[in-house]
């Protein structure tokens, strides 16, 4: 009887055992929660949203607008869940973060070719297995991944943004609004509290001075065994602290960014914003958009509230850092995201270097497609790199070391346009190319196998 060991229920994992039950194996899910807790998670629930709600931007002409395409072309089980538990985000796809874990766990812990079965598992078994551990990897499981693999993990750290109660913004002050007129509500989607220059600046001081939680101290708690890098934050997802220190206006011109919003009490754009997005369907509970952070919880109550709309903003959670571990996926992994030195061993998830929640369930669904191959004697598959999985699996594969950071989805990873000499393409045009030539592609290379 054919049977395979997927180590970790987040999202890749409960990707991957779908796929592989669906095609008539049996799968053993082991996931460690609540037996073992993280420290990041709040539930026992597969596939369990941590750090936002959002899995990021669901327009056809942009990088994970086509990623989420491909995968509802290939059959992706969280895609599906995903669009059934969504809240409104404009161009975004975001969801409801508690239905849609209760939704895959449902799903997966009907299937008859499942065994989900909640345990701590320390050594890589023998046989057919992937391992989609997450970020957030346990030090024994990782102790063992360091020993198979003879390579020293890589760690970054990672922050998540405050949820703040609806009832308590203040919405004489903040204002509803999508970026361009842009979502699924006519008020918009978002929740907008604008800011002048001299409260932007008066903020951005707050920022700065504010306390954080020392790293040392986060670091000291990880058990020892692994050795821990230095002090690594991931460029696309820095705290709101570390943004701020880089410049009096480097958060005007990221998470603060106030194009494309019009304040309808004044009918002038803010110079500054804070967004916050709905975070479930009730609509009760609204996620600060680009707000990580490691700031101290009372300095995170008292900074934040003093931004305009928030004065009395209830925190039903606040912004924390986390420990992601990734491996040296270069030197690792083939594009099929199965182990170089053992055939019947695959990796998938953000534990791979894949940055983004559809990135990581997209690895779990091609591991899952090319373990069951491989016991099935049939060829793996390597997907075209003009399609956006395949381009992120090469990446992952092929990036050199010295800079390796985990990435996203997104169009420079793709080879170029063949254009004709001398021709050039407006940014949109050229964004709409690449994804029309990312899902052709992917039909004819499915059509074939």
């Amino acid at each position: 009887m054919k049977q395979v060991v997927i180590i970790g229920g987040g999202l890749a994992g409960s990707e991957a055992a779908w796929q592989i039950a669906e095609r008539d194996v049996n799968v053993r899910l082991y996931e460690m929660r609540p037996t073992v807790e993280t420290g990041a998670h709040v539930t026992a629930d597969l596939g369990e949203l941590v750090c936002s709600n959002s899995l990021g931007s669901n327009l056809p002409d942009r990088a994970s607008g086509v990623l989420k395409t491909e995968l509802r072309q290939l059959g992706s089980l969280l895609m599906e869940c995903a669009d059934q538990t969504a809240v409104p985000a404009g161009g975004a796809l975001a969801v409801d973060r508690q239905a849609f874990s209760q939704l895959i766990t449902k799903r997966i812990k009907e299937h008859p070719k499942i065994e989900v079965i909640h345990q701590e598992i320390t050594e890589i078994p023998i046989g057919p297995t992937i391992i989609a551990s997450g970020p957030l990897t346990s030090m024994n499981l990782a102790n063992s991944i360091t020993a198979v693999s003879g390579e020293e993990h890589l760690y970054f750290f990672d922050a998540i943004s405050p949820i703040v109660g609806f009832e308590s913004i203040n919405m004489d002050v903040a204002f509803f609004g999508s970026r361009y007129g842009k979502g699924e509500f006519e008020e918009g989607d978002y929740i907008n509290c604008p800011l002048n220059r001299d409260q932007y600046e008066e903020f951005v001081n707050n920022v700065k001075d504010a306390e954080r939680i020392e790293l040392h101290s986060f670091e000291s708690a990880i058990e020892s065994g692994v050795k821990a890098g230095a002090h690594k934050f991931f460029e696309g997802c820095l705290p709101v602290e570390i943004i701020a220190q880089r410049g009096r206006d480097t958060l005007a011109y990221g998470p603060m960014r106030p194009v494309g919003l019009i304040d309808p009490k004044t009918n002038r754009r803010a110079y500054a914003v804070v967004q916050l997005r709905r975070d479930n369907i009730a609509g009760t509970l609204y996620n600060m958009v680009g707000f990580q952070t490691n700031l101290k919880f009372p300095e995170q109550k008292r900074v934040f509230q003093s931004v305009p709309g928030l004065a009395n903003a209830e925190f039903a959670r606040y912004g924390q850092m986390h420990r992601n571990t990734f491996i040296s996926a270069p030197k690792l992994l083939k594009p099929t995201m199965q182990f170089r030195r053992r055939e019947d061993l695959f990796f998938a998830g953000q534990i791979t270097g894949v940055e983004g929640y559809v990135g990581n369930f997209a690895t779990g669904l091609l591991a899952g497609w090319n373990l069951v191959r491989l016991l099935n004697g049939k060829e793996l598959i390597t997907l075209p790199r003009t399609t956006i999985l395949g381009s992120l699996c090469h990446y992952v594969t092929h990036a050199s070391l010295a800079d390796f950071q985990p990435m996203k989805a997104n169009f420079g990873l793709l080879p170029p346009l063949e254009l004709e000499s001398g021709k050039k393409m407006r940014k949109r045009v050229r964004a709409k190319a690449y994804a029309e030539r990312a899902i052709i592609d992917l039909e004819t290379y499915l059509s074939g196998i």
